[in-house]
């Protein structure tokens, strides 16, 4: 086996998020500023939905859930911002499913992110929840 990364990976394009309505789950990425780049029959009688935050080479795929997938998940996806209290009051006003408040460890501590314990300073966090119920972080990054 080789130890060498192959040269030919270049970077994560999409990552999928089951949505049991994909028009429910568009319209609220959409609302969330997501820009959809690609909408269109996939499979056998599937639709493939691609949407991404403005300005970014990476976007999620809404796809259906397959027969007993979940129907949510935890995505493992982390958005940035540069103003964490302002992206958090600006999604409760939007009526997204947001943490109570904002996460702050300055200090070091122990935090879990997904399965992950982590311990030591964690920038300023919180999850929100899309209408399946997938849970996607938003850090600002120190």
């Amino acid at each position: 086996m080789s130890t060498t990364t192959p040269r030919r990976l270049s970077r994560i394009q999409l990552v999928t998020i089951p949505s049991t309505d994909q028009d429910r789950s568009v319209a609220f990425y959409e609302m969330l500023g997501f820009e959809k780049r690609n909408d269109g029959p996939w499979g056998d009688g599937y639709r493939w939905v691609e949407l991404y935050p403005p300005n970014t080479p990476t976007g999620i795929a809404l796809v259906p859930p397959g027969p007993g997938d979940p129907t949510s998940v935890q995505t493992g996806i982390i958005f940035n911002t540069d103003d964490i209290d302002a992206t958090h009051a600006q999604l409760q006003g939007l009526g997204v499913d947001v943490d109570e408040s904002v996460a702050r460890v300055g200090a070091p501590a122990e935090i879990r992110i997904g399965a992950v314990q982590m311990a030591g300073p964690a920038p300023p966090m919180f999850y929100f929840r899309d209408p399946d119920g997938n849970s996607l972080l938003i850090v600002q990054p120190g």
